[in-house]
């Protein structure tokens, strides 16, 4: 696919199974006009994850990049973080494993220990209202091993399925809560104030991309119920939909480098990171885009 930004023509060549794809060609230290804008989101729509290398931002040509592209969210109250605790400001989903003083988390920190939940297939801020359009991931430090992030393409793996489970799935709703994929990993130290904070929001299950018009699955760790269907059920069902989507044939692995920046869509991929060594430091940051609303208000 070649678009042109500016008088510079940009190339992406599809590196995943079904979907993603590499940029070359593009500085995005440089401003977007309204057209650069719209190739970019068309390269979005095509592929569903972007990797641009080589793209040595600093943070605020980070969020000037991230703006031209949408309505920023703001992440506070995503983390365990308290708010005298955090490194960057809350124009950043800080996914690192440092704390304020760029010194890696202790084994046992809390923090870390949520943090951990990072490496269950999830899409980001579905355990908001609003959840999550793009999300802009910009590496400053990796560890020497490990690390990478994977993608699953959830318009491929709705396709997929059989006809009587996608209308089984068809209106179905989830409830949402980063609880719900804590607990899976047997994380239960939650305050009352953060249970309050993190209490379930309604997603549909299968949801229609405003752009293109494709049908995927809406799926992540965090869902643990559907609404109407008895606890054990709804995650016996959950997690044979999460199985299928992320067979190998559906995901595309990203190797980081520094200077990487990944952007994906959320309304079309699942992603996992993956285990590192604990005691590197691994200086990962994210801007996300505000999504078009509600899913629950949305029909399929």
């Amino acid at each position: 696919m070649r678009c042109t930004i500016g008088v510079v023509p940009f190339t992406s060549r599809q590196i995943g199974p079904c979907f993603a794809a590499e940029v070359e060609g593009l500085d995005l230290r440089q401003p977007l006009s309204p057209a650069d804008v719209a190739a970019i989101h068309a390269a979005m729509d095509a592929y569903g994850v972007l990797v641009f290398h080589d793209q040595h931002l600093t943070d605020e040509q980070h969020l000037v990049f991230s703006r031209s592209l949408g309505e920023l969210e703001d992440s506070y109250g995503n983390n365990l973080r308290e708010a005298d605790e955090y490194r960057l400001p809350t124009t950043f989903a800080d996914v690192s494993n440092l704390d304020k003083n760029q010194q890696v988390l202790a084994l046992d920190d809390r923090r870390r220990l949520f943090a951990i939940g990072n490496r269950l297939w999830h899409s980001d801020s579905s355990f908001k209202i609003v959840p999550a359009k793009y999300s802009l991931l910009r590496a400053l430090a990796i560890p020497s091993k490990g690390g990478d992030t994977e993608y699953a393409d959830m318009c491929a793996a709705y396709d997929a399925l059989d006809d009587e489970t996608k209308h089984l799935a068809e209106d179905l709703i989830c409830e949402h809560s980063q609880i719900y994929s804590r607990l899976q990993l047997g994380f239960t130290d939650f305050t009352e104030t953060e249970r309050e904070r993190f209490k379930p929001v309604r997603q549909r299950l299968v949801r229609v991309h405003p752009s293109t018009g494709r049908k995927s699955l809406f799926l992540a760790s965090h869902a643990g119920q559907i609404v109407g269907w008895p606890t054990a059920e709804a995650m016996g069902f959950l997690k044979d939909l999460i199985e299928h989507a992320t067979q190998r044939q559906f995901v595309y692995a990203h190797a980081w480098r520094v200077g990487d920046l990944v952007m994906w869509d959320n309304r079309r991929t699942m992603h996992r990171g993956r285990p590192f060594p604990p005691g590197e430091p691994r200086d990962v940051r994210r801007t996300t885009l505000v999504g078009e609303g509600p899913t629950a208000d949305q029909a399929a």
